[in-house]
C-alpha cells in the first residue's frame, strides 16, 4: 500500500485540485491532504477557514475510489523545520506531490520523494481567479466541484469575501 501527501491552501478547492488529486489516484492507494495555512482565514487571500475547506475537499471526493485524510497545517515561518512540521502532523505517507518549487527544495532536503504533476488550465484555475470571481460576482461556480459550491452556499462565504475585501456588489 502507498500513500501520497499533497498541500495546498485550498482557498477555495477548485477544478484544478481536483484534477491534481485525480492524478495522483492513479499512483497510490491513500492521499493525505494537507490543509496548509490552517490558522488563516478571513482574509481576501485565505477567506474560509480550515473546517470549511474540510468540508469542500470531503464533499468533493466523496465519490473518488480513494482513501484521503485531511489534515490541518498550520503556518510555520521556518522553512528549515517545515517537513518535519508536517511529518508531526500527518499519517505517514511515502511520496509528496507539489509544484511549487520551494515545497520541491524543502522535500527533496529531507530526502522524501516527491513528484510533480502538469497544472491544469493553471491560467484560470487558480484560487486568486476563483476568489476575484467570488468578489466581483463573476462566474466562480464553474471553477469549481459542485460540491464547493454547495459549502460555500451554507456559510455565506460570497458575503463574507465581499465583506472583507471591502467591495459589496450591490453598491453603485
Amino acid at each position: 500500500m502507498s500513500r501520497g501527501f499533497y498541500i495546498g491552501r485550498f482557498q477555495p478547492f477548485h477544478n484544478g485540485h481536483l484534477s491534481m488529486v485525480e492524478q495522483i489516484a492513479e499512483d497510490v492507494d491513500e492521499l493525505v491532504l494537507g490543509i496548509g495555512s490552517a490558522d488563516d482565514s478571513h482574509t481576501v487571500r485565505n477567506p474560509f477557514t480550515a473546517g470549511e475547506r474540510i468540508m469542500m475537499l470531503t464533499k468533493s471526493l466523496v465519490d473518488h475510489d480513494l482513501v484521503t485524510y485531511a489534515v490541518p497545517i498550520e503556518d510555520l515561518e521556518r522553512n528549515s523545520v517545515w517537513v518535519s512540521h508536517i511529518q508531526s502532523m500527518s499519517p505517514d505517507f511515502d511520496v509528496a506531490y507539489s509544484n511549487n518549487p520551494l515545497v520541491i527544495q524543502l522535500f527533496r532536503e529531507a530526502e522524501i520523494e516527491i513528484r510533480q504533476s502538469p497544472m491544469f488550465n493553471r491560467d484560470v484555475l487558480e484560487g486568486s481567479e476563483v476568489r476575484e470571481r467570488m468578489i466581483n460576482d463573476g462566474d466562480w461556480e464553474t471553477l469549481v466541484p459542485e460540491a464547493v459550491v454547495n459549502v460555500v452556499d451554507e456559510i455565506d462565504g460570497i458575503e463574507r469575501i465581499q465583506m472583507i475585501s471591502g467591495s459589496d456588489s450591490d453598491r453603485n
